[in-house]
């Protein structure tokens, strides 16, 4: 089995046939038709079914697939490596981040960051770690920060907390319940939530069951921060978020922090990695550079 049949079968995969995926690599068509052939023939299955209208991957093929794709992220992670082992600053880190290391920790490690690896591409994705599991699990993220929800981890991933965190509810400017002082007085109010876990009733329904107050209604379930402040900001929903948000919203002046004497304690912050293999030297260091936003988070 060689490399460029995993290359040739992944391409093959995503383009959903043989001339198109022969297009995107650049090599003729009846060299790709044979190179799937012989890797079909030596694994001793199809990989694909064909048709008039393109190629679908098998089961079988679907699960080889994943694992190829695995294959050719640690190849170019291995690569990575080796060249800043040598004092070559190239590659690709890529991260996973919640909204509060977003606001809080991810503008004190740019600077640094870029200082000393100029050359090297970081690729972001906004996300809480139930979306981004699988991507942490193949290696196409190095590590993820933020909070999880209740379920314990795997023994594949490593989880470092890295601080205890609490949330803060903020409405639009001139919210009619903007002077509320307590939880109970926002018991009628409508909602924008998102999630730790794959529900936003999870996340909100826990801390109004605490107080004794009856479930939350949840208007609208947003799947980013952009989101949820853009409704927030334009309605009369309420949004809960880590209180890292404070400040945003101090000088955005699209949205106002209702002061409750509640302590709204919120899910911890963590960063998580894959057990079984290092991070390269340059995702380590990040990870370095989180750590220390992390324990730098309040001084201004």
């Amino acid at each position: 089995m060689k490399l460029t049949q995993l290359r040739d079968l992944v391409a093959v995969a995503e383009a959903g046939g043989l001339r198109r995926a022969a297009r995107q690599l650049g090599i003729a068509q009846p060299a790709l038709t044979r190179s799937i052939r012989d890797l079909e023939q030596e694994l001793g299955v199809s990989l694909f079914e064909r048709s008039s209208t393109g190629m679908v991957l098998t089961p079988i093929g679907a699960a080889f697939v994943r694992r190829s794709v695995a294959v050719q992220l640690e190849l170019e992670r291995a690569r990575d490596e080796v060249q800043q082992l040598t004092g070559i600053s190239a590659g690709v880190v890529s991260i996973g981040l919640s909204t509060a290391p977003h606001v809080s920790m991810l503008p004190r490690v740019l600077q640094p960051f870029h200082a000393r690896y100029g050359n090297v591409r970081l690729k972001i994705t906004e996300s809480l770690f139930p979306s981004i599991e699988a991507a942490v699990r193949d290696g196409s993220v190095d590590f993820y920060i933020g909070p999880l929800s209740e379920d314990r981890l795997s023994g594949e991933f490593t989880a470092e907390k890295l601080f205890d965190n609490r949330r803060v509810v903020l409405g639009r400017r001139g919210h009619p319940l903007a002077a509320a002082t307590t939880l109970r007085e926002l018991a009628g109010a409508r909602w924008v939530a998102t999630s730790v876990t794959a529900s936003s009733e999870a996340e909100l329904y826990p801390l109004f069951d605490l107080h004794g107050l009856p479930h939350p209604v949840i208007a609208v379930q947003a799947q980013s921060a952009l989101s949820m402040i853009t409704v927030a900001a334009w309605s009369d929903l309420l949004a809960i978020l880590p209180e890292q948000w404070l400040e945003f919203a101090r000088t955005s002046r699209l949205l106002t922090h209702i002061r409750l004497d509640e302590q709204l304690v919120a899910p911890p912050i963590y960063i998580v990695r894959r057990t079984a293999l290092p991070l390269t030297p340059v995702a380590e260091y990040l990870s370095d550079l989180f750590r220390r936003a992390a324990l730098n988070r309040n001084t201004r």
